[in-house]
């Protein structure tokens, strides 16, 4: 049973910096896609940025330029450094496991972490 656990949320002003992090555990390989998600209040779930096992990663247009996922395959953690935040960034930041139909579509993620909010201020 694979367990993930999502760290580093919190509130900064618009500008700032934070780095999520994406502990997994019960996991013994590596070709997984691994996927932060993102879900507003009264909006639905987006996909943020994604990697694969040979480390291809995908992003949505909004965090071009602003993100970077990471993958520390020794220590199964992920990572999401989020530069230069903006308050529509804001919501409930979610990573995910599997085998996806497409990176940044929540079909084919097989596991899912609780979640670590991410509070951006203008």
């Amino acid at each position: 049973q694979v367990q993930l656990v999502e760290s580093g949320g919190g509130s900064v002003q618009a500008g700032g910096s934070l780095r999520l992090s994406c502990a997994a555990s019960g996991y013994t390989g590596s070709t997984y896609y691994m996927t932060w998600f993102r879900q507003a209040p009264g909006k639905e779930r987006e996909g943020v940025a994604a990697i694969n096992g040979p480390g291809t990663t995908t992003y949505a247009d909004s965090v071009k330029g602003r993100f970077t996922i990471s993958r520390d395959k020794a220590r199964n953690t992920l990572h999401l450094q989020m530069n230069s935040l903006k308050p529509e960034d804001t919501a409930m930041y979610y990573c995910a496991a599997g085998y996806p139909w497409l990176p940044l579509r929540t079909g084919g993620y097989s596991y899912w972490g609780q979640g670590t909010q991410v509070t951006v201020s203008s």
